[in-house]
């Protein structure tokens, strides 16, 4: 596993104070903002985070040592990393980027579906993207009812097909 996960990224220079905004790449902003410590190349330097906030679907941003417009424009599109270290994950909650990658197996025929690819937030629930050997990308809704079993360590998601889910 990955110690340090991508959390966002750095778009726009906000003001003139040297705040810069910020696209989180994660479940909301005000996650974002928890963060007194926050990384860039992936994980090697530690950046510290004066101030955050979070303005419509954007997180605006104060980072040590960034104090003009010049300054955060240099690190403009930059990726923000967390350490995973810096989380507690209720019980059954996972990083997404843990998620990718994992096969994704029937529960009762043993079946091999494919490799996990993408996860997308629909709101109601996540839908988790399987791609097939062949290419195909099936949909499965991530709820208990189809995903029995999460095993990161293992590299597998144990899932019971509902019926008409992967018809055609």
């Amino acid at each position: 596993m990955k110690q340090y996960l991508e959390i966002g990224k750095i778009v726009a220079v906000q003001g003139l104070k040297g705040e810069v905004r910020v696209e989180p790449w994660c479940d909301s902003g005000e996650f974002l903002c928890e963060f007194d410590t926050l990384y860039f190349d992936k994980g090697k330097t530690p950046v510290e985070i004066i101030k955050s906030r979070v303005q419509k679907n954007i997180v605006v941003m104060k980072i040590a040592g960034v104090d003009t417009p010049e300054q955060a424009q240099n690190i403009r599109n930059k990726i923000l990393y967390m350490d995973r270290n810096d989380v507690e994950l209720e019980e059954g909650s996972y990083f997404v980027q843990d998620l990718i990658g994992l096969d994704v197996i029937d529960n009762d025929s043993g079946e091999n579906y494919g490799k996990l690819c993408e996860v997308s937030f629909t709101g109601a629930n996540d839908v988790y993207h399987i791609k097939g050997a062949d290419g195909t990308v099936r949909l499965i809704p991530a709820i208990p009812d189809v995903v029995i079993d999460t095993d990161i360590t293992n590299g597998i998601m144990k899932i019971h097909v509902l019926e008409g889910l992967f018809d055609d």
